[in-house]
Parts: structure tokens; C-alpha cells; sequence
């Protein structure tokens, strides 16, 4: 209808302001992380670049400020096969929480989202959206079942349902269930709660790992 086709368009004027402040800001920040990052560190690279799922399925590259060390998936497929422990907590929630491949920067940068700033690149472009569903990763798609069909009706976004209703505490199925409610219940007024929210948390810290 006309009221949910304009509210899209705003959303992507939304989007396309914010995203050029971002990226604005990611000029100084990353000057900042630079200062900060250890030598040996700053050969590797400041950033990543990472394939992920974006709308009606289709393969995106995001981008990171890069908070890992080099050949961390090489380095998880070694720990879930040496621990059990580990194979079991990455099943059940896609990530470690004290994940031992975070760099000390890293930590830092994930621990007050910094991490994901450099995908307002990604919102500018119009592959992602500053408010959405999580941006899966291609090998997810098998573990996101019925839920898949319906996510990816909406653009991935930097912030959304799981990272404030929960955030790193959250296990994969919860994360998939509110995911879909966010694309069965858009709305701009949705989305402006959810950025109050993602404000108020990183402020305070939350839940992030």
C-alpha cells in the first residue's frame, strides 16, 4: 500500500543520511584504531572483508574494522575438533564469548561495536540497511530452516531485533525468531525504537562480546 511503499523510501533517505555521517566518522576512527593497533597488527590489515547473506538471498561482501587475528576461521575448524566445548557453545550461538582469536584491539572494538561502523559503507551502497535483520553468513543458510525464506525478504542491517532485545546473549534460534518478527512487523516506528535502544546499549555497554 501507499503508506508502507512511502515509509520504505523514507527509510532509505534515513539510511543514506546516516550512512554518510558514518562514513564521515570512519575517517577519524580510523586513524584512531591505527594509533592504537600494535605494529604487527597494522601489517594485516586494519579492515575485512567478509561474504554474507544479503537481500532475497543474494551474496554481499561487508565490511569490518578487522578484530580477529589472521586465519581465524582456519583456527575455529582447529578448536572445535580439539574441544568439544567449543564445538558445542559455536553450534548453539555462532560465536565464543571469550573467543581467544579477538586481538586486544579487538576486543575493545567489539566490546563497544566499533567493529561494525565500517558497514555504513555497505548501508551507503544500499546493500544493507542501518536497521535489519542480522547479515548471515552463506554457511548459516542450512541452520536458518524455515526461517530463511522470510529474513532475507528484508536488507540486512547494522543494528536490529537480536542486538537489542538480548544482544550476545541471544543463542542462533532466538536471533532467527526475531529476525522474522522484525520483517512481519516493519515499521518506520519499529525501526526508531530499535535505534533508541541500539543507542542506549552501546552507552551503556550491554551485552555485546
Amino acid at each position: 500500500n501507499f503508506v508502507k511503499g512511502f515509509s520504505r523510501i523514507l527509510k532509505r533517505v534515513i539510511d543514506i543520511i546516516v550512512s554518510f555521517l558514518g562514513v564521515l566518522f570512519l575517517i577519524p576512527l580510523t586513524i584512531l584504531i591505527w594509533l592504537k593497533t600494535d605494529k604487527k597488527e597494522r601489517k594485516e590489515g586494519l579492515f575485512f572483508t567478509q561474504e554474507r547473506i544479503g537481500r532475497n538471498g543474494e551474496k554481499i561482501v561487508i565490511y569490518k574494522y578487522r578484530s580477529m587475528v589472521t586465519g581465524a576461521d582456519k583456527l575455529l575448524e582447529q578448536m572445535m575438533k580439539e574441544e568439544p566445548q567449543i564445538k558445542e557453545e559455536y553450534e548453539k550461538n555462532k560465536k565464543l564469548k571469550n573467543d581467544p582469536r579477538v586481538t586486544k584491539i579487538g576486543e575493545f572494538l567489539r566490546r563497544t561495536s566499533l567493529d561494525e561502523f565500517p558497514q555504513f559503507i555497505n548501508v551507503f551502497k544500499g546493500e544493507m540497511s542501518f536497521v535489519g535483520p542480522r547479515p548471515y553468513l552463506p554457511r548459516e543458510k542450512k541452520d536458518m530452516g524455515r526461517y530463511y525464506e522470510k529474513i532475507v525478504k528484508s536488507k540486512p542491517g547494522i543494528t536490529g531485533m537480536w542486538q537489542t532485545h538480548g544482544r550476545s546473549e541471544t543463542d542462533f534460534e532466538e536471533r532467527l525468531i526475531l529476525d522474522e518478527y522484525y520483517y512481519r512487523n516493519w515499521s518506520l516506528w519499529l525501526d526508531i525504537v530499535i535505534i533508541i535502544k541500539t543507542i542506549k546499549n552501546v552507552i551503556g555497554r550491554k551485552g555485546a562480546y
